[in-house]
């Protein structure tokens, strides 16, 4: 969406601090011995509290409030009370949500306990690059542009990127234009960002795979190469200048 009120900024600043709190508080929560589906729980009563209903619910009728998804499961992984967290365990959590008419959408990676499994340089290098990318969007700035730069950046940190997971708009529905910001540099796509539009921006930095596969439960992705996926995101309005980020409260590079 295109914000051109001051209610409609108000409106997705509700939404964002929604979906941010909740993440944030969702990651505090989480420990070792936990199922996946009491952290989902957690995570769907806080988004009540705030009179937020679960996107991936309300769009596709997904079976959970949010996206957990643990080591080898690169996004939307299935809540599920058979499904243990460990001490050295990577899990994402993806919170997106609607109030009032407004989506937003974030989410991040982190490690249960103690990084007994080493993934910590892998969920570093995933924030700065996602940070770096935010700091270079502007209206304007090609979309391919800050693909290329968030591409680059997994290289260089011996890395690379899930070439068919994207950031997209966000709003008035979920997914919106643009459909596809992707983590690498699409020569096809010749779209800009556009000042006052918002956008969830999210990197997906792989150890060894480039494309996401789509399990026999119909929703859980896992790397065509197997390794592991760190994955961050954001909420941004876009500027002249300086993005505005939405959900900048999650906490996600603290």
């Amino acid at each position: 969406m295109s914000i051109t009120t001051e209610a409609e900024l108000i409106g997705m600043q509700k939404v964002s601090e929604a979906v941010a709190i909740t993440l944030r508080e969702m990651r505090n929560f989480a420990k070792a011995g936990m199922t996946t589906k009491e952290l989902d729980e957690f995570g769907a009563n806080l988004l009540n509290e705030f009179g937020a209903k679960s996107a991936p619910f309300l769009t596709y009728k997904f079976p959970g409030h949010t996206c957990i998804s643990v080591n080898h499961e690169v996004a939307h992984g299935i809540p599920s009370a058979s499904k243990i967290l460990q001490d050295g365990d990577l899990i994402n959590i993806d919170v997106s949500a609607e109030l009032g008419g407004f989506w937003s959408d974030n989410g991040g990676s982190f490690i249960i306990g103690k990084d007994i499994n080493k993934h910590q340089p892998l969920i570093n290098a995933s924030k700065r690059i996602l940070e770096k990318a935010i700091s270079n969007i502007k209206g304007g700035v090609r979309i391919s542009q800050i693909g290329l730069l968030i591409e680059t950046e997994a290289r260089k940190s011996g890395y690379r990127v899930i070439k068919n997971l994207a950031g997209h708009g966000v709003g008035r529905s979920l997914h919106e234009e643009p459909s596809e910001i992707a983590n690498y540099c699409d020569r096809l796509n010749f779209n800009r960002f556009k000042k006052n539009s918002v956008v969830a921006i999210e990197t997906f930095i792989s150890t060894r795979s480039t494309f996401a596969d789509t399990e026999k439960d119909g929703w859980t992705l896992t790397g065509n190469r197997g390794g592991f996926v760190a994955q961050h995101e954001h909420t941004i309005v876009v500027t002249d200048g300086k993005p505005i980020i939405l959900t900048e409260m999650n906490g996600i590079w603290n």
